[in-house]
């Protein structure tokens, strides 16, 4: 069994609520009991945090918990935050960075990730099936 954790970052605990347009209309809980149905020999764990360090903490911590593979939507945190990437870059379990929505077709100060130089690969702009992108690369690999 291949135990994989995904990591949300700012604000994501208010999906399917904020900004349904952008963002869709499920929740993730909702969308992860679906994974784990369409995982089965796969332990998928999640959290979220709106907190920088939290974060850290817990990319820092996944491998010692036992994750073998990381998705991570750092939300807002992947355009600020060098704390969050130095912590991708200082692990050895492979990251897959996610956004739900296309950031090189929003604002500009989003068209810059400083996690991705450091991530596997980056899945954006497919909505909640970016989750699924990185997760079915992670548990084949």
């Amino acid at each position: 069994m291949k135990s994989v954790l995904i990591i949300n970052g700012p604000n994501l605990n208010l999906l399917g609520k904020r900004e349904p347009l952008l963002y869709g209309s499920e929740s993730f809980d909702d969308f992860l009991n679906r994974l784990k149905k369409e995982f089965p020999d796969s332990q998928l764990r999640s959290i979220q945090t709106n907190v920088e360090a939290d974060m850290v903490n817990a990319i820092q911590g996944a491998q010692g918990e036992g994750a073998e593979g990381i998705v991570l939507n750092p939300a807002a945190l992947s355009h600020t935050s060098l704390a969050v990437a130095d912590a991708v870059a200082a692990i050895s379990i492979p990251v897959v960075e996610v956004h739900i929505s296309n950031i090189f077709a929003r604002e500009l100060f989003r068209h810059h990730s400083f996690v991705s130089r450091y991530a596997k690969g980056v899945v954006v702009g497919f909505g909640l099936e970016g989750y699924r992108l990185a997760l079915s690369h992670l548990l084949r690999s």
